[in-house]
């Protein structure tokens, strides 16, 4: 597993910058395995082609989503932090008509973060995009 994240790292990056975070359009651990006893957290824009950043992270059965964001990612909510409305300082936007949607193994979850029971081997992308 160190090789191909050596790998992957030593690839080239188109980079953008989006409100004072660089991005890149490389996304290069997707469809890899998760380790036992964590998760994937990827974040993105416009249904991924914007790469935000991509962490993965240990966790218990168990653990609820938005707790593992906020313990690892900069992030801001509303609504007593039912809601996550920025992530690494990328704010969903009302006049823009964004917001933050998630999905876990490419599926759209039925709660929220604050609900979401994660378990092991999990991939969880977080992408800001238009309300639809």
């Amino acid at each position: 597993m160190f090789v191909s994240l050596l790998a992957a790292c030593a690839q080239d990056e188109d980079t953008q910058t989006h409100s004072n975070v660089t991005t890149s359009t490389t996304d290069t651990t997707q469809s890899e395995e998760v380790a036992e006893g964590h998760v994937r957290i990827t974040v993105s824009i416009n249904e991924g082609e914007e790469f935000l950043t991509e962490k993965e992270i240990a966790i218990e059965d168990g653990d609820i989503l938005i707790d593992v964001m906020e313990e690892n990612f900069y992030i801001e909510t509303a609504f007593d932090g039912e809601f996550i409305t920025s992530i690494e300082r990328v704010a969903a936007s009302d006049e823009e008509q964004t917001s933050w949607m998630f999905f876990v193994n490419d599926e759209m979850p039925t709660v929220g973060a604050a609900e979401y029971e994660l378990s092991s081997g999990d991939k969880v992308l977080f992408d800001l995009q238009p309300w639809e």
